[in-house]
């Protein structure tokens, strides 16, 4: 939230454009199969649609509690607070979301209701959110709400007042977290003084309902990517990983310019100290057209297993009538979070709507993975550009038992044989392109876990890289080692 900022083919039996072009959304289906083929996504606990949630803005998923997932965020009538509940990501799509409170019909809270966040605490539920005054809605504090019930979704929960902070300004987004035997309180707020819509501060808390110290400002919208429409600094989330303290942020306007920014520090640093954070100086997410997601922000993060998963809201469309702050359509979106080699987050592109993204993997040589340079197909290690690897394997273009691997970050382009090499081209309405785009995924030659990609038009030869970084047709045999050049785990 802000201040005041007024037939191609099948694939689940749904179809969506996507890039112009009529193309598979698969938004309840999980990869194309074809003859059966290693786990995927859906298998593993990922979410297999995009978008997870409609409208529903700022959004918030708990990591795992007692084996389920609870999700809250932002209405767009801003007049309440829900909550839902799964034992699953994908369950969170269809559960039944109950509302835990209601704003007063008159005086303080009774204005807008923002960006909730439902934190587990010392045996209690805690929900933090913004609110305005009935008659002055865009005068914002931060207010908390307890629960002793173990189940968040019940009804008990307790007003217990107003965070209370060093000023009596706009307060918004506020999260908390816990690192080495300490509380901190971490979130957005206007400063008397700086000519900024809101910045970022964070403190030591005394207890769930008050901080203990007083509040270090760690970020202020200074960067020309920050101060769009509005002088933005806004929804922290944190992540501790990799020996470093992550937090992501969201900046600018609410429409297409809305991004996300980092901040990092060291596990071992005084987190106090604004000294010890370091702004990357470009967005680490963005608008993108290619998969028509726009405004992407206000993120939170949660976790499958051992795997990091970003939880965000953004648009199908870039064009808005009126205040973006009343447009409904910002939806919840999930999608997989990649670490690079240095331990820093990858966050590729917002992904389009459809089924999951995933990356191919060589079994013979698991650092690497398939991505697309200049249109062509090779493995790399190391790709910092993560939506140059990230594909989505759909129905193919030749009829049942046919697949297609089409590429995230253009997703009017399919992987297509070259010759005996393979590039990523954009589709064409013609029975040639569909031969040479369209595979069978099969089991894995050397990994019954993982897949192998057949040709269509000749079940002896099969998708594998050379060993030289290129990825090209082949046909192994029964050579072991051109069999695991030929398969391909699936993460």
């Amino acid at each position: 939230m802000s201040l005041d900022r007024r037939s191609l083919f099948r694939a689940g039996g749904a179809l969506a454009v996507v890039g112009g072009l009529s193309t598979a959304a698969a938004a309840a289906s999980g990869p194309a199969a074809a003859e059966g083929a290693g786990r995927g996504p859906a298998e593993d606990g990922l979410p297999t649609r995009n978008p997870l949630v409609e409208q529903r803005a700022d959004p918030f998923i708990t990591r795992p509690v007692d084996g389920m997932y609870y999700l809250t965020g932002s209405v767009p009538e801003y007049d309440r607070i829900v909550v839902r509940g799964a034992s699953t990501l994908d369950g969170l799509a269809t559960a039944r979301e109950r509302t835990v409170w209601r704003r007063p019909a008159s005086g303080p809270m009774g204005g807008y209701i923002w960006a909730p966040e439902l934190h587990r605490i010392d045996g209690k539920w805690y929900i933090y959110f913004a609110a305005g005054d009935s008659d002055q809605p865009f005068r914002i504090r931060t207010y908390v709400l307890e629960s002793a019930n173990a189940d968040p979704r019940e009804s008990g929960w307790v007003l217990r007042g107003q965070m209370v902070t060093a000023w009596d300004t706009f307060t918004l987004d506020a999260t908390t977290f816990e690192h080495r035997g300490k509380r901190y309180f971490l979130w957005a707020q206007s400063e008397p003084g700086i000519n900024t819509n809101s910045n970022l501060y964070i403190a030591e808390m005394a207890s769930p309902l008050a901080l203990r110290t007083a509040p270090v400002r760690i970020a202020q919208p200074t960067l020309s990517w920050e101060v769009q429409g509005f002088r933005v600094n806004e929804g922290p989330a944190v992540l501790i990983r990799n020996g470093r303290v992550f937090v992501t942020f969201s900046a600018s306007a609410t429409d297409a310019r809305y991004c996300m920014g980092l901040l990092t520090a060291d596990e071992n640093a005084d987190l106090l100290d604004a000294r010890s954070w370091t702004k990357t100086p470009t967005p680490v997410f963005t608008t993108n057209d290619a998969t028509r997601q726009y405004g992407p922000g206000h993120n939170s993060f949660t976790t499958v297993g051992d795997r990091d998963v970003l939880v965000y809201h953004a648009r199908d469309y870039r064009d808005i009538t009126g205040d973006p702050l009343f447009d409904p359509n910002r939806h919840t979106r999930v999608q997989r979070l990649y670490w690079n080699d240095d331990g820093t987050p990858a966050f590729g592109v917002p992904v389009g709507k459809g089924g999951p993204a995933v990356r191919l993997s060589p079994v013979d040589s698991p650092h690497l993975v398939v991505r697309h340079f200049e249109y062509r197909l090779r493995v790399d290690g190391n790709v910092r550009e993560l939506a140059d690897s990230q594909f989505r394997i759909v129905d193919g273009f030749l009829g049942a038992g046919t697949a297609a691997v089409q590429s995230v970050n253009f997703p009017d382009r399919y992987a297509r044989v070259d010759g005996t090499s393979l590039r990523v081209d954009p589709y064409e309405d013609g029975d040639a392109y569909g031969r040479l785009a369209s595979f069978v995924r099969v089991e894995g030659l050397a990994d019954r876990d993982a897949v192998s990609l057949r040709l269509s038009a000749d079940p002896s030869a099969y998708v594998a890289h050379d060993g030289s970084g290129r990825l090209v047709v082949t046909k192994p045999g029964n050579d072991r080692r051109a069999r695991e050049r030929a398969t391909f785990r699936l993460a």
